[in-house]
């Protein structure tokens, strides 16, 4: 039985989850507020952190939107209202995951952009490299053909 547990304990420490910053006293008391705020939060950069988010995150600023988050839901405001919102005072940066706009355009068809050039290069180095390979003289196809018979 022991074992058990201290496998369990191992594999426990082994893999943690996700630890989340959220405070109890952060918390609303409307599950269904609380769970809309928690998914809003984990859309948002941790503009301290930058690489968490402010779900995840324990710097202040990160507790700061936390709360500005649950203020805006219990003000009424929709899901959408409230990224918007954020967006309008931290700028697009604060999105996980950006938004498909005149500014960002650039940063979602650079990869696939990259891609298609890359292709397209080797592609001409192989047709570039198939025009450049000299083919066998007639006397020179005879030699390789006698080498090939006799060998």
């Amino acid at each position: 039985m022991r074992l058990k547990a201290a496998l369990v304990v191992l594999v426990l420490c082994l893999f943690p989850g996700t630890a989340l910053a959220v405070a109890p006293d952060e918390m609303l008391a409307n599950p269904a507020l609380e769970a809309r705020a928690r998914g809003i939060s984990e859309g948002l950069r941790c503009m301290v952190c930058q690489n968490q988010s402010i779900d995840e995150s324990d710097a202040d600023l990160a507790r700061d939107l936390r709360l500005l988050v649950r203020e805006r839901l219990t003000a009424g405001d929709s899901d959408a209202e409230v990224i918007d919102y954020v967006v309008s005072r931290y700028g697009e940066f604060v999105l996980l995951k950006p938004r498909l706009s005149a500014h960002t355009v650039l940063l979602w068809t650079a990869p696939a952009a990259l891609l298609l050039a890359g292709a397209l290069a080797v592609l001409a180095s192989a047709r570039r490299r198939r025009r450049e390979s000299p083919s066998l003289s007639a006397e020179e196809k005879a030699k390789l053909d006698a080498i090939l018979r006799d060998g």
